[in-house]
């Protein structure tokens, strides 16, 4: 698979990266054995990307993702996990986790100050059994943004000039606050979830435009926007950014999925090949849970997609004038 490099730093990815929020038990418990087998399917698959996070399940994820790094050449990897929330030990009194299906034995404080950010990428380390980490973002910054800009990326170019890791930026939806960060920083990546997909291409507007003028890369994130775009026709109870989808946005998914089977491809197929498009676009990270799951994405990413889809799309008015799709 190709590997493209993440800004003006030296660090690599693969077009497809692993997202690991469902190894935290996202939406649904899930067992060791199956994340295990979804990981090494990746890897089998050609996936050198992993993305993981403390948030994802409480740590779970990230332990998870360390399991299969330590049976493979860490070389080879390219890892990334996140900062800005900190796992305190509590008693889980026989309550699950308010975001993930897994017992509550933390709780997460917010913390994008220095000590908080090296206190975190120590406990990081130590979860995954790493002794570095190739790719570090501030984590769901929205509500905290003064803070992780003025506080959290100062500390994370400290690191980054010690070694520690290759790469910094940041993980949000907000392509606003992303702009802000990219303008007023030295970033090597960003990672945009859900705002630059076959339903949401706002990320067009400044963000874009911004990344490709100072040389920031972007990993398209929730490219299915939670669910929508992951079927072929829209599932009952199909869900857009984690709440249900509304009309008028599962009527255009369904405008969609007809331009796709006039052409013989799949909603999924296109909702992947789309954000590689961008040339600011180094990858695109898919969460997944299961080895199934794996090879199914894989199928969808290695998919021809004729140039005629994309004409018929614009033709339609379900895609931005401006969302460069010709290569």
């Amino acid at each position: 698979m190709r590997r493209n490099r993440l800004g003006k730093s030296k660090v690599r990815v693969t077009e497809l990266g692993f997202g690991g929020g469902p190894l935290g038990g996202l939406f649904a418990p899930l067992d060791d054995e199956t994340a295990a087998g979804a990981l090494e399917a990746a890897w089998d698959s050609g996936i050198r990307y992993f993305d993981t996070s403390p948030h994802y399940g409480i740590g779970h994820s990230e332990r998870r993702t360390g399991g299969l790094l330590r049976g493979k050449p860490r070389e080879e990897v390219t890892l990334s996990t996140k900062v800005g929330r900190l796992l305190v030990p509590q008693d889980p009194a026989g309550r699950m986790d308010e975001s993930f299906m897994v017992p509550a034995t933390h709780r997460r404080v917010w913390d994008f100050t220095r000590d908080g950010i090296l206190r975190s990428v120590e406990d990081s380390l130590e979860r995954i059994g790493v002794d570095r980490i190739d790719v570090l973002f501030l984590h769901d910054a929205e509500q905290h943004f003064e803070e992780a800009l003025r506080e959290g990326y100062p500390a994370l170019a400290e690191l980054r000039g010690q070694g520690v890791v290759g790469a910094i930026g940041a993980g949000m939806y907000h392509p606003g606050k992303l702009t802000t960060l990219v303008k007023e920083s030295d970033v090597d990546v960003v990672m945009l979830s859900g705002r630059y997909t076959l339903l949401d291409q706002s990320a067009l507007d400044e963000l874009l435009p911004a990344c490709t003028d100072r040389e920031v890369s972007v990993l398209a994130a929730s490219v299915f926007n939670s669910g929508l775009l992951a079927t072929a026709r829209p599932a009952e109870g199909a869900t857009f950014d984690y709440a249900p989808a509304a009309p008028g946005t599962l009527e255009r998914a369904h405008r969609i999925a007809d331009v796709c089977e006039t052409h013989g491809v799949t909603v999924p197929e296109l909702a992947m090949a789309f954000p590689l498009r961008h040339p600011a676009v180094s990858g695109i990270v898919v969460g997944m849970r299961t080895a199934d799951e794996v090879r199914g994405n894989m199928a969808a990413f290695g998919a021809e997609i004729p140039a005629q889809v994309w004409d018929d799309l614009r033709s339609e008015g379900l895609l931005d004038e401006r969302a460069p799709v010709h290569v």
